[in-house]
């Protein structure tokens, strides 16, 4: 859940499939924007942010992932919705099982519903389509 008044831990995994990654689909409002993430979420007191990431997307796509390097760790302050944001985000490589593998996925977690899909690295870094946190394409 995204909270304006304090730092959020969060653990996102980057699933790729050929040249492409598994991100969600976002849309600010205010700034009239689509944007896409990697899949994941807040990190819970006491669990660490590798049990995070298995947990969310057992959450989010009943996918039972391997969870391989942490790719790094970086700092994220935004604005989404009009309001500021602050999280320290864990990017993890991850691999989603073979039979849990679909072109599209439909998420409805406790915030917000959206679809997830597979998009080609090369939209996001020739800039026709925008991924967040800013300088994650340095991970992949």
């Amino acid at each position: 859940m995204f909270k304006s008044d304090s730092i959020r831990p969060i653990a996102l995994g980057i699933a790729k499939k050929g040249n492409k990654i598994l991100v969600g689909i976002g849309y600010d409002k205010v700034k009239k924007q689509t944007f896409y993430r990697a899949l994941g979420g807040g990190i819970e007191f006491g669990e660490t942010s590798k049990d995070a990431i298995k947990r969310e997307f057992q959450e989010e796509i009943l996918a039972d992932i391997t969870v391989n390097d942490l790719l790094g760790v970086t700092e994220n302050i935004f604005t989404y919705q009009g309001k500021k944001g602050h999280e320290i985000v864990f990017l993890y490589s991850i691999e989603i099982p073979e039979d849990t593998y679909k072109d599209e996925y439909e998420i409805d977690d406790e915030a917000d519903e959206y679809n997830a899909v597979w998009v080609d690295i090369d939209d996001f870094k020739s800039g026709k389509k925008i991924i967040y946190p800013e300088g994650f394409l340095k991970y992949i």
